[in-house]
């Protein structure tokens, strides 16, 4: 019998979809709709346009990327003389499943053999009965004939950067030549066996720094999180594709990225992802304990170098939800993903658009004001419906369900099957997803690990760590009434004083 998440990918599922919006949009009167002729249509229809004028832009930029630009590269790419250059597989475990921890390591150890080149991997970890394991998977698999090495790096359970800068270190210390390459995998990323070939030729070109590439989920858990994980990585190829055309994109993913051995033997970028920190004036400094991804793609943004996608090559991830509850899990890797990047685009914004590319700088900023425009839609339609028409809500409903089942559509072009559920997961994910960044955009200084105990909450007597949270409270609260402000002045309901 097929599962729920299979079946709601079904034509059949989709014509019924179909039908229902349908059904309730006639079921409305015709008065319902003469909302849209009013102010507040005009006023919700123009953040609107602004917001679906940006969405069409990256899907427009993706596609030409995927069908004409990246082809393009990739045939230059293979066309040059690539020399059989060193690779170093850097994977990094911690409180991994033992099933998770082999097939990875078994993957990457097939990557390295099929690499065809002395290739070396480096396996960070915390318990010894992952070394043992390890051990005796290369053991297994590895030949006398192969030019395939097994380097351990221990390091005690402090985290994912002390992890990585280890890791750096040990290859450091290897004296791989400048134009090596080093995978950074992360331990539950399983890796296909040609990574190592299919992502070596664009090395060649001497501007490019790192890369990473597609991404598909293998998720543990009921079909709700199955279908949120397909539909985000969905989400994530068409915009990576779209940056992939600027040559920059926004984040160098620590599920699997590669680099250049000269950037990661670098004493300042092992700096940056060990012991990365900001300053900020109401937290004052504090460090970052996640984002090690965020603080890697940033110290190569600000060195000038391209980071490329490859939407061709796929790695595949272990997806663990941190709880049984889908809302839990959502709001604390939320939390994680959106703290990561408010914590660095700040600094990135800075470099200017001469430095970066004014596409790459807009990007950017949106990051931080979609977590407001998110919100005016719903926020207009609420205030319209208690003070214009009891029918602006239903209306609005009905938009919702049109406009995100587009959005659903135009998925196909990165995935070969959608479902049902995503136009009601994008809107949950607009709105609680905005919810949680604006929650973390006043409460940069707390952090923590989804998999771990570690957190950092900012360091200081109790008394000032009270008042920090309690004016955090209030410039969140003050802001949020400032946005019901604008709103029902654009709806028309108040006037703003002149």
């Amino acid at each position: 019998m097929e599962s729920a998440g299979k079946l709601s990918e079904t034509p059949a599922a989709h014509l019924a979809l179909v039908l229902l919006i349908a059904a309730v949009a006639c079921s409305l009167p015709n008065e319902a709709y003469a909302i849209i002729d009013s102010r507040t249509g005009l006023a919700i229809g123009v953040i609107g346009v602004w917001r679906y004028g940006w969405g069409a832009l990256h899907f427009i930029r993706s596609v030409i990327y995927r069908a004409l630009l990246y082809p393009r590269l990739r045939r230059a790419a293979n066309g040059r003389e690539v020399e059989k250059v060193p690779a170093y597989l850097l994977v990094t475990s911690f409180r991994i499943p033992t099933d998770v921890t082999v097939e990875v390591y078994r993957a990457a150890i097939r990557a390295a053999i099929e690499a065809g080149r002395p290739t070396t991997i480096v396996a960070s970890i915390v318990e010894m009965a992952d070394q043992r394991l390890i051990k005796r998977l290369f053991g297994l698999m590895v030949g006398p004939s192969d030019e395939v090495k097994l380097v351990f790096v221990r390091i005690d359970g402090t985290g994912k950067r002390d992890a990585l800068a280890f890791g750096f270190r040990a290859i450091s210390r290897l004296l791989p030549p400048p134009n090596a390459l080093v995978a950074v995998i992360d331990g539950d990323s399983i890796v296909p066996p040609d990574l190592i070939d299919r992502c070596a030729p664009f090395f060649s070109d001497p501007k490019v720094g790192a890369l990473t590439t597609d991404e598909v989920a293998r998720v543990r858990g009921s079909d709700v999180f199955k279908q949120w994980y397909s539909l985000r990585f969905a989400q994530r190829h068409i915009l990576m594709s779209s940056m992939g055309w600027s040559r920059r994109v926004l984040t160098l993913t620590g599920r699997m990225s590669m680099f250049r051995a000269s950037i990661i033997s670098d004493p300042s970028f092992i700096a940056q992802v060990e012991i990365d920190f900001v300053d900020h004036p109401r937290f004052g400094r504090f460090k970052f304990l996640t984002g090690d991804d965020k603080s890697s793609w940033f110290w190569l943004l600000k060195s000038g170098y391209q980071m490329l996608y490859l939407p061709d090559v796929k790695v595949v991830t272990v997806e663990d939800p941190p709880s049984d509850s889908f809302l839990g899990s959502a709001a604390a890797l939320m939390i994680r993903w959106y703290g990561n990047m408010l914590r660095t685009n700040g600094r990135a914004l800075a470099l200017k658009p001469r430095r970066i590319g004014l596409f790459v700088w807009w990007a950017i900023l949106d990051q931080r004001l979609s977590m407001w425009t998110c919100l005016v839609g719903l926020v207009s339609a609420i205030l319209a419906t208690l003070f214009v028409s009891p029918f602006t809500i239903l209306v609005y409903a009905v938009w919702i369900l049109v406009s995100r089942y587009a959005l659903t559509l135009l998925l196909l072009s990165a995935r070969p099957r959608v479902s049902i559920a995503y136009p009601f997961l994008l809107y949950f994910n607009q709105v609680f997803g905005a919810i949680i960044k604006t929650f973390v955009f006043f409460r940069l200084n707390r952090q923590k690990w989804t998999r771990q105990k570690t957190t950092l909450a900012g360091s200081g007597p109790s008394l000032t760590l009270r008042f920090l949270n309690s004016e955090s409270t209030f410039y969140h609260a003050a802001s949020l009434l400032l946005l019901v402000t604008v709103c029902s002045w654009m709806i028309g309901i108040t006037d703003l004083p002149i």
